[in-house]
């Protein structure tokens, strides 16, 4: 058995596909950070900024990279030795930020303690009575009299200077116990510790045995979290308030596109919230058979992720609208994004709607799984990785299990320290530099030229034309080359003109060590490629001009690629083109 070596795994049914792509790019950016932008940069005007990055960066870059895994049938870090072998750096800078990524089990720990803690009544969050309450608390009830009477005094909840809610008491002082700073680490929290634990364990299990055992788990991680947000929509709405809420969320404001950081905010969402650039899309596309049609996958997932924040803005601000008008303040004073939203403004106000308790258990199994299999998909990108790049020895019985397990165990270590009073500036500092910072547009950038120029936007076209019977868009080959990388090369030189440091919500200052190991993260993200790429010229013989022209263009074909192009050649109707496909009998009644 030992010497048996394994076949790449495919998806069973086109469905599993579907469902898994959806899970990944529909996350928590989609809930929490989406509607806090739209509503900060200018409301229904922010859609402009944000329809124009989708089309021009986020669908481009999403159809690429689909196109990309689903040709080359391998995962993001092996794959680009068949579109431009100078460029397979970016497979190591995408590691890197999948890496860094696993910090996102922190946001499922905190999720699922807000979870087991939603059955309690009442809500531990609503009320002073804790062990971990000080005499500044406020609880729900006289938040909602003295909000009345003093903005001043509601505004200053989360500040903790003169007093603070309930539920930023919990938050703070019975989730996280946070320390002064992140020079002071403290003690581990131990509830947060095995509730980590448990998501590590899950997300384990949801992958163990590869898209066998995910193409199972996507049907509940998918689909349960639009069941939870259409019910929370429906109770929002019909809230009093709700439309006040909704009127601040949409309201134009068109002064607004002139602010250099409303277009930045836009492009980062969109690739963020696509989830561009992180290796996940290449890699559940090298699962599909070579001839699905990508094409029209692509155009509705990314229409699907789009559709999905807008309406969510609905679910949170209706919400907003009931809690401000409930406690006489405006909209504005009760809006935060990210952990803000989710784990203070949200549970305040479930806290005060009938049935609490339920209320809060639907927006935490939410959170849970628009979590998860974001984070499980990540996990699955680095395996699929690594077995891709040794491939005789992981395709082997219990290997990949094995691999996996080490893994989790290893990072769940490291991650303990996440769970200690200092561990949330240490989150959000690789939040800030390490995964959502300018590496992400400079990747951007790199792997639209390795493909529009390298491998060649044309030969792009014929490929998915090759494997679908649909010839992208001229616009599509427009951006590849041309329109996509020169976007991102603004931003990215923009976002550096526009750099504010990292800040908390406090306005607890980093040290200048704390900065400067965040753009050590970085730098992490970005210089695999110009290092893998001097380090390829140098060790290669010949000129230096014969030097590039060989590592510029693809070292070769997919594998088994002759057999496949005769099947093509010999359909009708069919173009001929230069590039050749991997053989696989497919039919599309097997993907429905």
């Amino acid at each position: 058995m030992e010497n048996i070596i394994e076949k790449r795994e495919q998806w069973k049914r086109k469905r599993e596909y579907i469902l898994a792509s959806a899970g990944s790019v529909v996350g928590l950016g989609n809930v929490w950070r989406f509607p806090y932008l739209c509503f900060k940069n200018g409301g229904g005007a922010f859609l402009l900024p944000y329809c124009f990055f989708a089309l021009l960066c986020g669908l481009p870059m999403f159809l690429l990279e689909t196109v990309i895994g689903q040709y080359a049938q391998e995962s993001s870090m092996t794959c680009w030795i068949k579109f431009c072998p100078l460029a397979q750096g970016i497979g190591y800078s995408l590691i890197f930020i999948q890496m860094f990524s696993r910090i996102y089990t922190l946001i499922l720990a905190w999720a699922l303690l807000y979870f087991i803690y939603s059955f309690r009544d009442p809500l531990p969050w609503a009320t002073c009575s804790n062990p971990w309450n000080t005499e500044k608390c406020v609880d729900i009830p006289s938040v909602n009299m003295t909000g009345i009477q003093s903005d001043n005094l509601t505004a200053k909840w989360t500040s903790g200077n003169l007093t603070m809610s309930s539920v930023s008491e919990f938050w703070e002082r019975g989730v996280l116990s946070i320390s002064e700073g992140i020079e002071v680490i403290g003690t581990v929290q131990w509830e947060l510790m095995l509730c980590q634990l448990a998501c590590w364990m899950s997300c384990y299990f949801c992958i163990w045995k590869g898209v066998r055992s995910t193409g199972k788990v996507v049907y509940v991680t998918a689909l349960f979290p639009y069941l939870m947000l259409a019910i929370l929509m429906v109770r929002g709405v019909t809230l009093p308030g709700a439309w006040q809420g909704v009127v601040y969320y949409l309201y134009p404001d068109l002064s607004r596109l002139t602010d250099l950081q409303v277009w930045l905010d836009a492009c980062t969402q969109v690739l963020f919230s696509y989830g561009v650039v992180e290796g996940t899309i290449i890699t559940l596309g090298s699962y599909n058979k070579v001839k699905n049609n990508c094409y029209k996958d692509s155009l509705w997932l990314c229409l699907l992720n789009s559709c999905t924040s807008f309406v969510a803005g609905f679910a949170v601000f209706s919400v907003l609208g009931f809690m401000a008008e409930k406690q006489g303040l405006p909209v504005d004073k009760v809006v935060q994004s990210g952990a803000g939203l989710a784990f203070i403004t949200f549970p305040q106000a479930v806290a005060m709607m009938p049935l609490p308790q339920l209320w809060a258990v639907c927006f935490f199994i939410m959170l849970l799984m628009l979590g998860l299999d974001t984070v499980f998909v990540g996990l699955e990108t680095i395996t699929a990785s690594v077995i891709d790049m040794f491939p005789t020895q992981m395709r082997r019985p219990w290997r990949r299990e094995i691999f996996l397990i080490i893994f989790c165990s290893v990072f769940f270590l490291i991650q303990i320290i996440f769970t200690t009073q200092g561990g949330i500036y240490l989150f959000q500092l690789i939040d800030y530099y390490a995964v959502n910072g300018a590496g992400v547009l400079f990747l951007c950038v790199i792997e639209s030229v390795a493909v529009g120029w390298a491998f060649g936007a044309e030969r792009m076209c014929d490929v998915v034309e090759g494997m679908t019977g649909q010839r992208p868009f001229v616009l599509f080959k427009l951006c590849w080359r041309y329109i996509t990388p020169l976007t991102c090369m603004i931003c990215f030189i923009c976002t550096f003109l526009n750099y504010q440091p990292l800040t908390s919500s406090h306005g607890y200052v980093y040290p200048d060590w704390a900065y400067g190991l965040g753009w050590t993260m970085s730098c992490f993200t970005v210089v695999p490629v110009p290092i893998w790429a001097v380090v390829k010229i140098w060790t290669f013989n010949g000129t230096f001009k014969e030097r590039l022209l060989v590592l510029w263009y693809p070292a070769h074909e997919p594998t088994n690629s002759e057999t496949n192009e005769d099947n093509l050649l010999n359909e009708p109707k069919r173009k001929t083109t230069s590039v050749s496909f991997h053989d696989t009998n497919y039919n599309e009644n097997e993907m429905s």
